[in-house]
């Protein structure tokens, strides 16, 4: 059913994520034979060849082409040759078939030896297309024997409506500001315009890639699986450090148990370490998109976490939680601007409307998209961006403590409130996927 669903939007490229299974399956047996190196090899080659090739491939001729031209050497045919469709989520299942090689060469996790239980990982199609990204050894067990139970398909049922609205009440709302304030001609944007442009994506791009998560959880529960959390209110952090504790956790964690650890970490020199995490962040840009603006966004934070590492996190305990909490949103938010712009000369200009400090504000501009539901929405990101909402939650159980049946009659009253009106939306809406569709 998983080949089916994805088949739904790939058609024939559904052969790839199948060749992805078969070279991944038999690279675990060939690790196991004694032959390590030889399946490791194969299964990395397979892997990051086709992620290459379909997704770097245009990017890598047509700044070779550009490089080129200025010898007046053309490679117009060459460029032909990397004009191809990216397929959904390969960007997540060839992480997640490298991660098993990778435990099973390191002795981490033994090779599975039935090959629909490991197809089945690898086109699980509750996550399949945008993560989060699944570690085999995760859901071995449950691959293997899973178990439904109605309180755990009512919990998938519940972060499910709660992910969905993240999406169609806050991210799309969100989205038509941000979308609206980036599009802007420049001479038009005023600096309040220019950080609640960055303000608003900044929710929209969490909201959005959050809530994916969690109808991915969800969907996963209502089925039998655990899948790992994927946020934890990134946006309450006070370093750049715990950003990246806190947000696309499995791909933090990806990077550092097999790349940053593979280089080395932290066990050599200072200098090394800090050549390490550039790699890491530049590769962490790369991972988001073939092109420069995501590359930049990267190594922003790659060279904050420097700072922080070289001595500045001392510096940051010592000062007030809000001075640290408003630098790391102010870097986020300044990385945001090159993660949303087509390019770096739009990104720059746009930095440069933020620190304009024009206070001429188009009117009809606020007027139109600055209305009474995107406030209310507003409010709501910033209420759910943090853990707030669970101790309002907690106060509201201690108030009903003596009669749960109330409570509980509200809060699923609540939910379904919730799921009608995000399929109103949906109704309305004009086609908007998710962000992280495109990586």
């Amino acid at each position: 059913m998983s080949l089916a669903f994805y088949s739904w939007g790939e058609s024939e490229l559904v052969l790839l994520i199948v060749c992805s299974a078969i070279i991944d399956f038999s690279s675990g047996l060939i690790i196991e034979t004694g032959r390590k190196k030889l399946g490791l090899y194969l299964s990395l080659i397979f892997n990051i060849g086709i992620l290459l090739y379909f997704k770097y491939a245009d990017f890598t001729f047509t700044n070779l082409a550009a490089f080129l031209s200025n010898f007046n050497i053309s490679i117009e045919d060459a460029t032909r040759f990397s004009d191809v469709i990216l397929p959904l989520g390969i960007s997540f299942y060839t992480f997640q078939t490298m991660s098993y090689t990778i435990d099973v060469y390191r002795g981490h996790v033994k090779a599975d030896r039935n090959f629909i239980n490991f197809a089945t990982y690898v086109t699980l199609f509750p996550q399949l297309i945008a993560g989060p990204i699944v570690r085999y050894k995760d859901v071995e067990s449950e691959l293997k024997s899973r178990k439904t139970t109605v309180p755990l398909f009512t919990e998938g049922i519940e972060r499910f409506i709660i992910g969905l609205a993240k999406k169609m009440l806050i991210a799309n709302n969100c989205a038509f500001l941000a979308d609206g304030i980036f599009n802007m001609p420049t001479g038009e944007m005023s600096s309040f315009l220019a950080f609640l442009g960055v303000l608003a994506y900044s929710f929209q791009i969490y909201f959005d890639f959050s809530g994916y998560s969690d109808m991915a959880i969800g969907l996963g529960k209502m089925l039998g699986f655990n899948f790992p959390e994927n946020f934890n209110y990134p946006y309450i952090s006070k370093s750049i450090r715990e950003f990246w504790r806190r947000w696309h956790m499995t791909l933090s964690h990806w990077f550092r148990d097999y790349v940053y650890i593979s280089l080395g970490g932290n066990k050599k020199s200072n200098l090394r370490t800090y050549i390490n995490l550039f790699i890491v962040f530049f590769v962490t840009g790369l991972w988001h998109g073939a092109s420069w603006t995501f590359i930049i966004w990267g190594m922003i934070h790659g060279l904050f976490i420097i700072i922080e590492r070289i001595g500045f996190d001392k510096t940051l305990k010592k000062l007030p939680k809000i001075i640290t909490h408003l630098y790391l949103l102010f870097i986020v938010s300044l990385s945001w601007v090159f993660f949303r712009s087509e390019s770096i000369s739009d990104a720059f200009i746009y930095l440069k409307a933020m620190f304009s400090f024009n206070v001429q504000t188009n009117t009809e501009f606020l007027y139109f998209y600055c209305s009474k539901e995107t406030f209310v929405v507003l409010l709501l990101a910033v209420l759910f961006s943090t853990p707030l909402h669970k101790k309002i939650n907690q106060f509201i159980v201690l108030q009903f403590k003596n009669n749960l049946n109330i409570y509980h009659g509200l809060r699923y009253s609540c939910l379904l409130f919730l799921f009608i009106i995000s399929c109103i939306y949906i109704s309305i809406d004009s086609y908007n996927p998710f962000i992280y569709f495109r990586f």
